[in-house]
């Protein structure tokens, strides 16, 4: 491993298509710190910025047959910088949403709060009752914000069959809901 370390960029990107684990890893060495300094720099928390680092890195694995790198070093900080932007505008939307919910809460009487908290017991059981892989790529989308591409390269099956699973999942979701109104509406 510690030769790795007198390889230049380029030679260790060339090593990666053929799985080379020591050199992702002298990658990996070479510059996590740099790029945790470039998201701490921007988000100012440590967990997050550590998330968005090995975000980072692990696409860099899971591309690694078909990367086509010319300066790593560049690379690297872009995607750092392009990972916090998104990090940053999903937070922005996370509060935007969570403080429309407490505004509605607290405007609405005490029983339409409770038909609410009812609602969402509801869907969460229903999200439980699906199958076992539509349930896990619906998680993945909705709770990780996962796009279809992401998900079906993790789950090693095609964007179609996610797009489907996904389809399910929904339609089962608004039949579940539209029971679940016709009772109080």
């Amino acid at each position: 491993m510690s030769h790795y370390r007198k390889y230049t960029d380029k030679q260790l990107l060339a090593l990666l298509p053929q799985n080379d684990e020591a050199a992702f890893s002298a990658i990996y060495d070479r510059y996590w710190e740099r790029l945790f300094v470039i998201a701490y720099n921007r988000v100012k928390d440590t967990p997050t910025s550590e998330d968005i680092v090995h975000d980072v890195f692990a696409g860099l694995w899971a591309n690694r047959a078909s990367i086509d790198i010319d300066a790593l070093e560049n690379y690297l900080a872009v995607a750092v910088k392009y990972a916090v932007l998104t990090k940053l505008k999903k937070q922005a939307r996370e509060r935007t949403f969570l403080l429309s919910q407490d505004a509605t809460v607290t405007d609405r009487p005490v029983e339409d709060a409770v038909q609410a908290r009812q609602l969402l017991e509801l869907i969460q059981t229903e999200i439980e009752r699906l199958p076992e892989k539509c349930r896990l790529i619906f998680k993945y989308s909705r709770e990780k914000g996962m796009p279809v591409k992401d998900i079906a390269h993790q789950l090693h099956l095609s964007p179609k069959t996610i797009e489907n699973q996904l389809a399910k999942a929904v339609r089962h979701l608004r039949v579940a809901v539209r029971s679940f109104l016709h009772i109080f509406f």
